[in-house]
């Protein structure tokens, strides 16, 4: 039987059929000259993590605050994180690299100040002005809000990195372009696009009824391990929960069990990196096989085949799809939904509803710069524009921003 090293050509640098190329990229919205040294997903890259919206992102909540210890993740950490798992994949797959990377890295560029909390507070304050989606400010932040080059707005990312941004998790419309998402609200009124999907796709088609590329989704499932791994090391950190809370969790128990058996008497801290490392591996190493499994039964001749394969490719065996769900639901009970957690998000929540509100009661406090967006963008609303303020914002200056608007501001640093 041959091995998964022997199956992937680990260390080979054949492309596989069914990789993206860079040379036959769809291109960019607006035309430039290509450089000489580096392929067009490298670009992409390269203007993620030079962006300031990238830079945001190192104070910005991915669970706990950043008062409440320096070691928790943020979402700066978490996006590298999930990019290098997403390269192993990519790599594994024989799959081009540096577009996972882009996608992992940019993946979280439209998330709010404080986390879910943040976004849970900015969906309902723009509920009556068209809604707001996480992905959907990802892909406005590059393609709009970014203002770093003369001949354009935004990144001017390729039409590959937008659409593993867009739909890393899958399609978003059947082939008859109607929202794939069930009907939401007590009137169960039809589903619609994010308001910035609906307003982008009048610029470009970027394929929204189909899965993503092979590389949208080996960032997709690295967004999944790497949040498991990590959240349970940010747990066991907060002492919100012990290892032998984990011990009956499918897979997690297993990993507990081997490192207390080779491992006997080994002190709590050590403990706990090598049940996080193994965790990871082994999720790594199941999404290989089982995607490899997929793929050779599949046997997708280009990426455009990945993309019309009806299912996503990459993804974990049953019993560690099982296990993954088991993780979260624990996760959400013990960790997200912890009082520790929950006091300062309620809190968290205040502060950008009451921003919100205190900006649409008085517009002449937003910065100079944001009020001059007004008569630029004429076909948006103002509570948009608010919105997109405060999205961009990070925990550490959305709390200024609470004092000097609204005062009054609770102090997320202690208790709450």
């Amino acid at each position: 039987m041959t091995t998964i090293a022997e199956r992937i050509g680990l260390g080979g640098e054949a492309r596989a059929p069914f990789a993206v190329v860079p040379s036959a990229s769809r291109g960019r919205l607006f035309a430039e000259t290509e450089s000489p040294t580096r392929t067009p997903y490298q670009r992409d890259r390269d203007r993620i993590v030079h962006s300031t919206a990238f830079r945001r992102l190192a104070n910005k909540t991915q669970v706990f605050l950043p008062h409440d210890g320096d070691h928790y993740r943020s979402r700066l950490t978490h996006s590298i994180e999930v990019a290098q798992i997403a390269r192993a994949l990519a790599r594994a797959f024989r799959v081009d690299e540096d577009l996972a990377e882009a996608l992992a890295l940019g993946h979280d560029l439209g998330h709010t100040p404080f986390g879910h909390a943040g976004e849970r507070a900015m969906e309902r304050a723009m509920a009556d002005h068209g809604g707001f989606d996480h992905n959907a400010q990802t892909l406005r932040i590059v393609t709009d809000l970014e203002r770093r080059y003369a001949d354009f707005d935004g990144l001017n990312l390729t039409w590959e990195t937008l659409e593993g941004l867009v739909k890393h998790n899958g399609p978003l419309v059947d082939a008859a372009g109607r929202p794939l998402a069930p009907a939401h609200g007590a009137s169960g009124a039809p589903a619609e696009l994010p308001w910035g999907l609906r307003a982008y796709a009048r610029r470009q088609d970027l394929g929204l009824s189909t899965w993503p590329g092979l590389e949208a989704q080996c960032a997709a499932i690295a967004d999944d391990i790497a949040y498991d791994a990590h959240d349970i090391d940010d747990g066991l950190r907060a002492r919100l929960i012990d290892l032998d809370d984990l011990a009956e969790l499918p897979l997690v128990g297993a990993v507990i069990g081997e490192v207390r058996a080779r491992h006997p008497g080994l002190e709590r801290a050590r403990a706990k990196q090598e049940v996080i490392r193994r965790i990871i591996t082994r999720m790594v190493e199941d999404v290989i096989g089982e995607s490899l499994r997929r793929i050779e039964e599949r046997r997708p001749r280009s990426a455009d085949e990945v993309r019309a394969a009806g299912r996503a490719l990459v993804g974990f065996s049953p019993a560690v799809a099982a296990a993954d769900r088991a993780i979260k639901t624990f996760l959400f009970a013990r960790v997200y939904r912890s009082e520790f957690v929950m006091t300062k998000m309620r809190a968290a929540e205040r502060v950008v509803e009451e921003l919100f509100a205190g900006f649409v009661a008085r517009p002449e406090l937003l910065p100079e710069e944001w009020r001059r967006a007004g008569a630029r963008d004429d076909a948006e609303s103002p509570a948009r524009r608010i919105c997109d303020y405060i999205a961009g914002m990070t925990d550490r200056y959305a709390v200024g921003e609470h004092r000097r608007v609204c005062g009054d501001t609770p102090d997320l640093a202690g208790p709450v």
